[in-house]
Order: C-alpha cells, then structure tokens, then sequence
C-alpha cells in the first residue's frame, strides 16, 4: 500500500530550460512479501559467499596452497564472519579439506580439488573478461561527482561490481590509461578517470530504448520498465503520480546534474535511474542498502536517498532475509534480456552449489555418527587458538 502528500512547487532552472517542479514530499509504501525475490539463491547466500571466496584467496596465496588455522583465527572481522573461522571453515567440507599441520598436531586448512578446479575456472572467468570488468568500474567512476572515488569506496565495491581481491594491486595489469590514482581533500587516496568526451556512455535504459525504437530517443521518450509483485494495487492518485513521474525527462547518471534543483521531481527521477544503474553494473544486480548510504556523498545522492527504493516498488525490492534489508533491481529477474549478465555469476553460482554439496556431507556425516558427540571430539584441536 501507498499513501502520497502532494505539495506544488515549481523552481526555474539556470541552466536547463526545464522547468523544475516538486509535486510530492513523500511516498510511503507498506513493504508486501514476494516469494520470487526472497527466495534467489545467489542473493540469499551472496553475503556467505563473499566470505567463503575471501578465506579460499588467503588459502591460495600461500606458497603452498594451505595454511595453519593460527594464522586467520584472530581475523573474524577481515573475513566477515560471525563465528570461529575453524568454524566456519568445517561448515563446507566440499570447499576446504582440513588436515593435520607437520608440527604439533595443529589443523589446517587446504582446498578440496573440487575447489581447486573452479579457483583456476575463476580465474580464467577474469582474464577473459578483463575487459567487461573494467569497464564497470569505469562507470561507476563516471558517474560520481568529479569522476573520481575514494580508494575506500572503490575496495567497498569491489564485491559487488565482480572484481577479485586484489584488482588494485596490479593497476598496470588491470586498468587502462584512462585511470589515475589521486590525492583528494584530507589527504584520502582516490582513482579518477579521465573523460575525453568521446563517445557518450549511454545507460542500460538508453541503450534499451534505443534497442527498442531502433534510432535516437530523447530524454522525454525514456521511462522506467515497471514491475509489480501480484496483488499489489495502487490508489488512483498514486497511479496518476506514477503516470506523471514516467512521463518527466530521465536524465542520465552519466550526465552532469548540477543544474537540477535537489528538490524537483526531475532530481528524484535522476536518483532512481542512478540507482537503476548502479544495480544493473552489480553481479547479482543488488545490494545491502545499507552498504550503498556510502556513495551519498560521491554521487550527489540526497540524504534519504534509501527512501527511493521504497517510493519506487515496482522498480526495485526490498528483500528483509537475513537480517538485513537488500534492494534487488526487479528487471533483469523479470526481463531476463534487458539486461546483460555479469560474467563471474556464473562461477558465484558453482561455489554456491559447493556450498550445498557441503550441507549434503554434514548431513550424512551426522547420520553415520547417529548424532552422537563422540563423532566429534577430534575436530576441536584448535581451541587454543580461538578467541
């Protein structure tokens, strides 16, 4: 359900022969349940995911391959993890083999050759498309205020955009001479990139709509690709908003916004065709809301900005599972052609059935031991260790 305040303002812009107008403060929506969107495996176990591919990468950067479980246990937070890491580590059995260390009968930790095999594919799965990869880093890039980001916020991104851990590291192999690292305000590292107007960048909405009426469209001619979750009905003056909010020119997230009036509603459609493509440029088109409140202050994004995503229900959903709030871009899961698939999902889906390979094991596991603690006791050896 959706309620709406209707407030009339209408604001001349300097620079745009537009004319700016705010007709709606705020639009409430009262969050309904779709079993589709809650339930994409990839997204649910994305956060778990990440994690496991942050402890295989320690493991395969060791000279052999392996390493003792001293050496990460006290590294919780660096690997996202809630529990012990020997804990978490023996939760998937088909990724990470354990074994007994050469010296004082201590654990360690080895891939399975399962593991081993889809690590060498991931890296293929890079390298091949090294390209792709930097070009959505590129535009991420290009679509903050003076092209360029905080190192921090680049490294934050990171998972999200596709890119392996240490892409920073080998900037030379990695980037192209469009990118630059940069000293910004307070001493903060950034990397821009330079622009040099060539070819425009044109967003996935751009590029649909062109696909779609073969020729150029101007900025009135785009609207958003809506989406309702079934049974969802909306009052007619939420209705008559919405017919209203399409038809207002769509301004690129790639275009300069400084002319916009933060509180016109040609602003706010910028800010949702923002966060459209910034989804689209994600793996798993979406994010931790939480985790995109960052980029504010990059991006000329005004300080509610997580209120668009529940003002705009039928573009976006917002997912409660795992104790947290995700904002999943509805279009590619219900437009599978509008969007082009990022090209580590499918290596993210491999791991993830390795994850479920290893419930299948624990479950056997615990079958053959009759859910008995004797069948246990050997997998405690490193309690010294923990803390």
């Amino acid at each position: 359900m959706l309620s709406i305040r209707r407030h009339a303002k209408t604001v001349a812009s300097s620079c745009t022969n537009l004319t700016q107008k705010r007709t709606y403060v705020d639009v409430y929506m009262k969050w309904k349940r779709d079993p589709y969107f809650d339930n994409i495996e990839h997204i649910l176990r994305s956060s778990q995911l990440k994690s496991v591919v942050s402890l295989k990468n320690c493991i395969v950067q060791e000279p052999n391959r392996c390493i003792p479980i001293s050496a990460i246990s006290k590294k919780t937070r660096q690997f996202d993890v809630s529990t012990k890491i020997a804990q978490f580590l023996r939760k998937f059995p088909s990724i990470f083999e354990e074994f007994v260390g050469p010296e004082y009968n201590l654990p360690w930790f080895r891939l399975t050759p399962e593991a081993t095999e889809l690590d060498r594919q991931e890296r293929v799965v890079y390298q091949t498309s090294a390209d792709d990869l930097r070009d959505r880093l590129k535009k991420l890039i290009l679509m903050s205020k003076d092209n360029v980001l905080p190192l921090s916020i680049v490294q934050g991104m990171k998972w999200y955009l596709g890119l392996p851990d240490d892409y920073l590291q080998f900037p030379d192999m990695n980037l192209d001479s469009s990118f630059r690292f940069v000293d910004m305000e307070d001493g903060v590292k950034g990397l821009a990139v330079d622009y040099n107007g060539g070819d425009k960048v044109l967003s996935v909405l751009q590029k649909n709509a062109m696909k779609k009426r073969r020729g150029e469209v101007s900025l009135e001619e785009i609207e958003f690709p809506l989406f309702p979750s079934k049974g969802c009905r909306l009052r007619v003056k939420i209705e008559d908003w919405l017919m209203e909010f399409q038809k207002l020119p769509y301004v690129s997230p790639y275009d300069d916004y400084s002319c916009l009036d933060p509180s016109s509603d040609i602003a706010e459609k910028r800010v949702v065709g923002f966060l459209h493509e910034l989804l689209c440029l994600f793996v798993e088109h979406s994010a931790e809301r939480k985790k995109l409140l960052c980029l504010k202050k990059h991006f000329g994004l005004p300080q509610k900005v997580h209120k668009a995503f529940e003002r705009h229900p039928q573009i976006f959903y917002l997912s409660m599972k795992n104790k947290t709030c995700t904002a999943i871009l509805r279009e590619p899961y219900r437009d599978k052609a509008s969007v082009e698939t990022h090209p580590v999902l499918g290596v993210r889906k491999k791991y993830i059935q390795l994850m479920k390979n290893s419930e299948l094991i624990l479950k056997s596991r615990r079958n053959s031991f009759g859910f008995r603690d004797e069948g246990v006791v050997d997998k405690d050896l490193d309690l010294d260790f923990e803390g």
